[in-house]
């Protein structure tokens, strides 16, 4: 068997960037071959499910990825928690190229996506939402508060990102995270 010349989560930080452009509906067959620099039959071969698979492995990828840079250093006790709130809020602006990539859980919600990956994009969320809410009640929050606080931080991150975009103003993202850690931290 000859070895892969570019490595599977190569491929899929690809994979992200199509859709993260075009949503599923708008993400050819072709446009993710020509972007992973790999033919259709290749694409196939190593996503036998097809362009579905291929937003499974982009969730997946995600989802990882939050959980180990987001979440996890978020509930991180022993790191101080101001400390964890701003490391994560770099780890954002990572993860959304400070404001100029789209979230894939919006875009996979829009279209026929969601009705494909309802059930992802819903646990997504959910987990967006009990990592703050963790943090939360580790700052002392109590638990309705810091229930209402966790919610709002996914409002305003998703929220801010679609008006970034859509203004092309990089500063209401930065405005938002910034805000997020006034909230948490009552600077």
């Amino acid at each position: 068997m000859r070895p892969q010349k570019v490595l599977d989560k190569e491929i899929v930080e690809k994979l992200v960037c199509v859709f993260r452009s075009n949503g599923y509906d708008g993400a050819s067959l072709s446009e993710l071959a020509e972007k992973t620099g790999l033919k259709k039959a290749s694409l196939y071969h190593r996503f036998p499910d097809g362009k579905r698979g291929m937003a499974v492995a982009v969730l997946n990828h995600l989802g990882e990825w939050a959980e180990e840079h987001v979440f996890n250093v978020l509930n991180d006790e022993s790191i101080l928690p101001a400390q964890r709130l701003v490391n994560s809020l770099d780890n954002i602006r990572i993860l959304y190229n400070d404001g100029k990539d789209a979230c894939v859980l919006r875009v996979f919600s829009l279209g026929s996506g969601l009705e494909l990956f309802e059930e992802q994009v819903k646990n997504g969320m959910k987990h967006w939402v009990e990592a703050f809410n963790t943090y939360g009640k580790a700052l002392g929050l109590p638990g309705e508060k810091a229930q209402k606080y966790a919610v709002q931080t996914l409002l305003e991150i998703q929220g801010s990102l679609v008006v970034t975009k859509g203004l092309n103003d990089l500063s209401i993202f930065e405005q938002t995270l910034n805000d997020i850690e006034s909230r948490y931290l009552k600077k």
